[in-house]
C-alpha cells in the first residue's frame, strides 16, 4: 500500500490540485471583471472641465498693406502695321531693322477708284501707309506687286519700351481694391529700385484670342499668342506696370514688385482668421453669454496685410470676438438645435 501511495500522488493528486487553483484564479478574475461592486461615479468626483473657443481681443497699432509678387520684365509687343486700303502695293519704303516713327512710310498702295460711270477709264490712287509707331521695324511681309486687303498686316514695328508683369494669386485682388496705379520694382544686379507707372491688373476675357488671328497680339492681355511676353498662358490674372523710360533694363530679366495698398496707424486690428468674408464687408462672432451659439457682427473692413484685418466699423478697441470663425457644420448644428426648441 506505501508502495503505491506516489503512484496515486502523481496520477491524481496533482492534477486535481492544478485544477483547482486554475479554477479558483478563473473565478477570481471573472469577480473582478464583472461583480467587483464598483460603479461610475461612486467616488462622488464629477467632471468640471469645459471646451472653449479660443478668444482674440480688438487692438490698435499699426498696419500696411504692401503686396510682393515675383515677375519678369518684358519687352512691349511690336504694333502691327495693317494695310488701310487695298490694292497693289507698287513700293516698299522700309526694310527690317530700320528706325521708324508714327509718320515713317512702309509702303505705298496703288488703290483702284471705283466709278459709277461704267464708261468710264478706270482710276487709281497712290495712298502711303506709314508705321503708325516709333520703334524698330521687327517683321516686313511685303513685296512690289503683291496685292494685299484692308486689315493684312504688312510689317511689325518692336517699340523700345518694356514692362514689369508678373502673376498674382487670385484671392490678393482683394487686398488691392483701392487700384493702386504704381508699384515698386526691384532688379537683383540691376538699377536701383525704381517706381512703374499705369499699374493694371487683368485676366483674359472669354474667348479672347479665338479669332486665329495673333499677330502682334499681346498675351499679357490675353488678346493672342505672340512670342516675347510669355505670358497669359495660365489664364491666371497679371499685373503689369511699365518700366519708366530712363531705366536701363533688358527683356528676361528676373524682378521683383511690391504694389503698396494703404496704410494707416491707430486702426482696430483682429487676426484674419476672425474674420469671414473679404473686401468691404465681413462678419465677425462674438462668443455668447449664456454658452449658446455665437452672435454674428457685421463689421465694414479696411486694410489687410495677411495676417490682420482693420476694422473700421462695428466693433471698438476692448471686444472680444472669437479667433476663429465657427464651421459651416457647427452653425448648421445650433440652428438645427435652436429649431427644436
Amino acid at each position: 500500500m506505501s508502495a503505491a501511495s506516489p503512484g496515486i500522488g502523481r496520477r491524481w493528486v496533482l492534477p486535481i490540485l492544478r485544477i483547482v487553483v486554475f479554477a479558483a484564479i478563473g473565478i477570481a478574475l471573472v469577480k473582478l471583471a464583472f461583480f467587483s461592486g464598483a460603479t461610475a461615479g461612486s467616488d462622488g468626483v464629477t467632471p468640471t472641465g469645459a471646451v472653449s473657443d479660443p478668444l482674440a481681443v480688438v487692438e490698435t497699432g499699426s498696419i500696411r498693406n504692401d503686396v510682393a509678387l515675383d515677375a519678369t520684365v518684358y519687352a512691349d509687343p511690336a504694333v502691327p502695321v495693317r494695310a488701310t486700303v487695298a490694292g497693289e502695293i507698287t513700293k516698299v519704303a522700309i526694310a527690317v531693322g530700320a528706325g521708324a516713327d508714327s509718320g515713317t512710310p512702309v509702303v505705298v498702295v496703288k488703290h483702284p477708284l471705283t466709278s459709277t460711270d461704267p464708261a468710264a477709264a478706270p482710276g487709281f490712287r497712290s495712298v502711303t501707309i506709314t508705321a503708325g509707331a516709333a520703334g524698330t521695324v521687327s517683321a516686313l511681309n511685303a513685296l512690289v506687286g503683291q496685292q494685299v486687303a484692308v486689315g493684312d498686316v504688312i510689317a511689325q514695328v518692336a517699340p523700345p519700351t518694356f514692362n514689369v508683369s508678373g502673376s498674382i494669386a487670385a484671392v490678393d485682388q482683394y487686398r488691392l481694391l483701392s487700384k493702386p496705379t504704381e508699384a515698386t520694382v526691384t532688379i537683383a544686379g540691376g538699377p536701383a529700385p525704381f517706381t512703374c507707372t499705369g499699374l493694371t491688373i487683368s485676366a483674359p476675357l472669354a474667348g479672347a484670342g479665338s479669332t486665329g488671328d495673333s499677330t502682334g497680339a499681346d498675351p499679357s492681355t490675353g488678346s493672342g499668342t505672340a512670342s516675347g511676353s510669355g505670358q497669359g498662358a495660365s489664364g491666371g490674372p497679371t499685373v503689369r506696370c511699365a518700366v519708366p523710360a530712363g531705366v536701363t533694363v533688358f527683356a528676361g530679366l528676373a524682378a521683383k514688385v511690391t504694389i503698396s495698398a494703404g496704410s494707416a496707424a491707430d486702426a482696430l486690428l483682429v487676426p484674419a482668421t476672425a474674420v469671414e468674408g473679404s473686401g468691404a464687408n465681413g462678419t465677425v462672432y462674438q462668443p455668447a453669454a449664456s454658452g449658446g451659439a455665437p452672435k454674428a457682427v457685421p463689421v465694414q473692413l479696411g486694410i489687410f496685410d495677411g495676417r490682420r484685418v482693420q476694422i473700421v466699423s462695428g466693433l471698438k478697441k476692448g471686444d472680444q470676438i472669437l479667433q476663429f470663425v465657427p464651421s459651416k457644420a457647427d452653425e448648421q448644428a445650433a440652428q438645427a438645435t435652436g429649431s427644436t426648441r
